[in-house]
């Protein structure tokens, strides 16, 4: 027996006259029994002609006989299921009830959403689809999109049973309706579940989304744009302006009489349910992180791509990130560390960290001892570059590795060259030299990508080690950020002071390596 009163009655019989699907009746009525949604259409449209022609309804009042919330979950009242032995079967009494058949017609409501949509069969379809992306996957969120013109039809069709029924259905306000995603989700999360054979998990990392379209009704929405303009405006990224919190906004804020001038309450039975236009898996992003060796003097970090060709046949990235690729079966990566070297500088000591953002993985779970082998199979590909400590890691642990850059402090070795020939006591002075304050013009090497600025750094400590007349090591400790190459030859006098400066001559680098910690 359905939970319905004496009072549903001339709603059931207006929604079904009006073309609505069984189940969008039991919205309309505050329905919130689960099970009651999971009996098919054909077998709650008969329940419901019995409703109506047999007068059976319930006695008592509904557990809770206050308008629902807006947004409340349906009750799992699987003790109350319909008993599955009635079939409505009956010979109906000479005072029948006359409504439409709507068995095999499209709902005027929910555009077939509640029908065939939310049916076995089509949640099969969805699950071969997942199926077939190749996603390894232990739980799922499922999410569907809705055509706003739903909202449109649903406000209609509460006009139309005011309308009909006058101060009979004052009980019904609009946020009773319980919502069509709701009552989709609690029919198709068991379906999906039994065919996936994982749990559906609102916190799961994995999702499946479904996109719904009705082209036939695009136009329902249209007439909203001209009553309520400010609702309705252009924004980045979205293909229309009828956005459902749009359309949300728009049926709050348009009064009853204006509404009913620009669209009917008498719905027409549409010619099909909606499409489906999109089924799409997606994994939140992993993250994996180490630290890294550069060994050559012609590996830039990131591919080096000007103007549309490129200029070196790798980089850091690429070496590190393609095995990435094929192991977590990625669609696409984003590559950071902690600073960055010029190509055509080296990276020893301890590594920089870096860490590499894995967008939408087929695969996330991996053993230790496989993320050590993939380590491996990274250092035995290239002699360019050496990676230590790979692991994955959290994305708030990514944060940390970029955490007070400013304030680090950077050991460099660099081979100098000066114009003018020096003895070894021509040097000895910069030992001398602590927490030298250097102001730093943008370099006209970066001023196409970086703003024009001038940046305070500091040199804290240097160190020489004469190698001839015109040659010598400087190993210097400075604050990160600090531009090695143009404190060496001055940038044409952009940072002040500069080697040249303190040593009275031209002087120039000639090769750089970072020690990385």
């Amino acid at each position: 027996m359905l939970p319905l009163m004496e009072k549903d009655k001339m709603v059931v019989q207006a929604l079904l006259r009006a073309g609505s699907c069984p189940r969008c009746v039991l919205r309309f009525c505050r329905v919130g029994n689960q099970a009651l949604y999971r009996v098919s259409c054909k077998e709650l449209l008969a329940e419901l002609h019995k409703f109506l022609n047999d007068g059976e309804c319930k006695s008592e009042p509904m557990e809770n006989d206050q308008p629902l919330c807006k947004k409340m979950r349906l009750e799992d009242c699987e003790n109350n299921d319909m008993d599955s032995d009635k079939n409505g079967a009956t010979e109906e009494p000479s005072n029948e009830v006359v409504v439409s058949d709507i068995g095999v017609r499209t709902c005027t409501v929910c555009l077939g959403i509640l029908q065939d949509l939310c049916e076995k069969d089509f949640v099969k379809k969805v699950s071969a689809k997942v199926g077939s992306a190749g996603y390894h996957f232990s739980s799922l969120i499922f999410s569907v999109s809705l055509p706003p013109q739903l909202l449109v039809r649903e406000h209609a069709t509460w006009l139309l049973v005011k309308q009909e029924t006058g101060q009979e259905a004052n009980f019904l306000t609009k946020s009773d309706i319980l919502q069509l995603k709701e009552v989709y989700k609690s029919i198709t999360h068991p379906l999906l579940s039994e065919e996936l054979g994982v749990p559906v998990d609102v916190k799961s990392l994995f999702e499946v989304s479904v996109v719904f379209a009705h082209p036939e009704t695009d136009e329902d929405c249209h007439f909203l744009a001209t009553v309520c303009r400010d609702c309705f405006r252009p924004t980045k990224n979205k293909q229309s302006i009828f956005t459902r919190m749009a359309v949300v906004k728009a049926l709050e804020k348009i009064k009853d009489d204006d509404f009913l001038e620009q669209f009917p309450y008498q719905l027409e039975v549409p010619k099909g349910s909606c499409i489906v236009q999109e089924i799409q898996c997606t994994h939140n992003s992993v993250y994996v992180a180490g630290r890294y060796n550069k060994f050559s003097r012609t590996l830039p970090q990131t591919p080096w791509i000007i103007d549309g060709e490129r200029k070196m046949e790798s980089s850091v990235e690429e070496l590190i990130g393609e095995p990435l690729k094929k192991m977590f079966k990625v669609d696409n990566l984003n590559f950071s560390s902690s600073g960055r070297e010029d190509v055509d500088v080296r990276a020893l000591g301890n590594g920089r960290p870096f860490a590499i953002e894995l967008l939408n993985p087929r695969r996330t779970s991996f053993l230790q001892q496989e993320i050590k082998e993939l380590q491996q199979k990274i250092n035995n590909s290239t002699d360019k570059i050496q990676v230590r400590d790979l692991q994955i890691v959290t994305r708030e642990a990514i944060g940390h590795m970029k955490e007070g850059e400013e304030e680090k402090t950077k050991s460099y070795s660099a081979l100098i060259w000066t114009e003018k020939a020096i003895e070894k006591n021509d040097i000895d002075f910069l030992q001398d030299i602590k927490n030298l304050k250097i102001d730093q013009k943008t370099p006209l090497r970066v001023l196409h990508r970086r703003p024009l600025v001038v940046r305070t750094r500091v040199i804290h400590d240097m160190k020489v080690e004469y190698v001839d007349q015109h040659h010598f090591r400087l190993y210097l400790k400075t604050q990160a950020g600090s531009y090695v190459k143009e404190f060496v030859h001055g940038d044409f006098g952009r940072t002040k002071p500069n080697l040249g400066m303190l040593m009275n001559m031209t002087t120039d680098i000639l090769e750089l390596d970072v020690e990385t910690r």
